[in-house]
């Protein structure tokens, strides 16, 4: 049976996805908790183009201005995910993932070109402190220096919804213990899952090394111990950054600083000459109201348009607003597409080493390990190895052919009480049987 069959039954309570039943199901296995410095490069280094760097996360910004960032563009290497590429240059998965809907996330190719949609429309809200968007699942933090700061986020999923409206910090925790809700503990039990009352900080965490409570009660904005659900609907409600982000966070705002949380899934600006729209699909809560978000999207571009006594395209309009890709586009009669855009985008450097990227150690006779078989082909199997590798805490895997058969092996495992429980978690996570391999002497 094809896993994309087998996964079915996930897709009703999860997002939806351009990338279907994977995405989806990836999604709820990343289900958790309600001075600049970066181990990676915070400026890109570009190979061609107009620029020599491209900045992720710190703009200068100037009055009136509505737009920050460029368009890039990246080729893969052999064995990278889409994942890995967002977090490196400082997008979410949704962000990464529509902006290139022709490309497989779990299983990219080799010299794979790869959009970088490192460019923003801010939302509509004062700038100042902390504004979040939950359409795109990206925060912006305005400190008092003429500059926005931004970064992805992982947000509620549907029945556990981030809530709107206007908040502020009430804490900041360094290295914080996560007492465990009722509400998680009953969602736990029946999964056959049972936490403890109190997760202290560590490796097991999931609000990782730094929390910052808000005024809504049981909110937080915190890190993660599973990078990879950032740019997803993965919490029980609270606002998750990447670890890199959340630390460059905490040390910036203060107590007090206003928090301001939109849905604004349609975003107009002008840009030097140009007028620009991004577009983003409705959360699950506002899909309902998706027509009347489109009509005031278009009743604002109008307005801005008049404003110079521009023509809009709306033709074009339409399509960016069915497209729904993320990337902010020109609307007015002769500007660039969205080809000519990509042909034009700035082509940055891949590192030797992406970011967090997950290594997967080597095998040895004297390991434990687990077999997963029943795949369909070696696509199948890249996939699972990848998904299992960006999981949190990793499960270190890789794709195997035995007599024309892909298989997936997940360890080195320590013993066999660590082999068991990885098998469960495949088995609870996957719905897929994960073999118990003995070592070589144990035989």
């Amino acid at each position: 049976m094809a896993l994309s069959v087998k996964f079915e039954h996930y897709a009703a309570t999860a997002a939806v996805s351009p990338h279907g039943c994977w995405a989806a199901l990836f999604l709820l296995v990343l289900s958790g908790c309600q001075s600049w410095t970066f181990t990676r490069d915070s400026e890109l280094l570009v190979s061609s183009g107009k620029a020599e760097t491209v900045e992720t996360h710190a703009f200068a910004l100037a009055e009136g201005q509505g737009m920050v960032g460029t368009l890039a563009a990246v080729d893969s290497q052999r064995d990278d995910t889409l994942s890995d590429l967002a977090r490196h240059f400082g997008l979410g998965f949704t962000d990464i993932t529509i902006a290139n809907p022709g490309l497989e996330p779990w299983a990219l190719a080799d010299n794979q070109p790869v959009l970088l949609p490192v460019q923003f429309i801010l939302p509509e809200a004062p700038r100042k402190g902390v504004v979040l968007n939950l359409a795109n699942m990206r925060m912006f933090y305005y400190p008092r220096d003429q500059r926005v700061l931004t970064f992805p986020v992982g947000i509620g999923r549907d029945g556990w919804n981030t809530p709107l409206g206007l908040t502020k910090i009430v804490a900041k925790k360094a290295n914080p213990a996560w007492t465990v809700p009722q509400s998680i503990h009953r969602e736990h039990r029946l999964l056959g899952d049972p936490l403890p009352k109190v997760i202290p900080s560590g490796p097991d965490n999931p609000l990782g090394n730094y929390a910052m409570p808000l005024g809504f009660t049981g909110y937080l904005i915190h890190g993660t111990n599973k990078p990879y659900g950032i740019g997803m609907q993965v919490s029980h409600g609270c606002v998750q950054l990447y670890p890199e982000d959340v630390e460059v966070l905490f040390g910036q705002v203060s107590v007090g600083t206003p928090v301001r949380i939109v849905h604004q899934p349609y975003l107009a600006a002008w840009d030097r000459d140009m007028l620009y729209l991004e577009a983003h699909g409705p959360l699950e809560k506002w899909r309902g109201q998706d027509k009347k978000l489109q009509a005031d999207a278009r009743a604002r571009l109008k307005k801005l348009a008049e404003e110079k006594n521009a023509v809009v395209d709306w033709v074009r309009v339409d399509a960016v607003l069915n497209r729904a890709d993320g990337i902010p586009t020109p609307v007015l009669l002769d500007g660039p597409d969205l080809v000519a855009l990509a042909a034009d985008a700035l082509k940055v450097r891949r590192p030797e080493r992406l970011y967090g990227q997950p290594e997967v150690g080597e095998l040895t006779d004297g390991d434990w390990s687990v077999v997963i078989g029943s795949l369909e082909g070696e696509m199948d199997a890249q996939k699972l190895a990848a998904m299992l590798n960006h999981l949190g805490p990793q499960i270190p895997a890789r794709k195997v052919e035995k007599d024309g058969v892909f298989q997936v092996v997940a360890g080195p495992f320590k013993s066999a009480k660590e082999t068991r429980i990885m098998a469960k978690r495949i088995k609870s996570s996957f719905d897929l049987e994960a073999t118990p391999i003995k070592p070589l002497a144990n035989r």
